[in-house]
């Protein structure tokens, strides 16, 4: 399973688009659209106009590399149709990537101890 590491940014462009796009269209759509950088291993989200479907892309410092997820039963819960991204982290990712409902997942404040023991 390919899954991001802990770390790497987790953008979701939050319109769908042309699923025939394949790396360099999306890589295209990462820069032009989303205005973000799309070599430096950032991990994008791409959604299907379908909610069953989506795909990974992400440039790993020798190539790009793509994945396709779609679903049998059921969609993906996505955030509402606009213009621009939306960052995850790694939890919600897990969770969308499940299927889950991602927004439902929060990350666990926990207070840095005030000692070593």
């Amino acid at each position: 399973m390919l899954m991001p590491t802990q770390g790497m940014r987790i953008l979701i462009a939050t319109r769908p688009i042309d699923f025939r796009k394949g790396h360099d269209g999306l890589a295209a759509l990462a820069q032009n659209v989303l205005r973000e950088a799309p070599f430096t291993g950032t991990v994008f989200v791409f959604r299907s106009k379908r909610s069953d479907r989506l795909k990974l892309l992400f440039w790993d410092g020798s190539g790009w590399v793509m994945a396709y997820k779609r679903l049998e039963a059921n969609g993906f819960v996505w955030p509402a149709v606009r213009d621009g991204v939306i960052t995850l982290n790694r939890a919600q990712f897990e969770a969308l990537f499940a299927g889950l409902d991602w927004r439902k997942v929060r990350p666990l404040e926990v207070k840095a101890p005030a000692l070593a023991e």
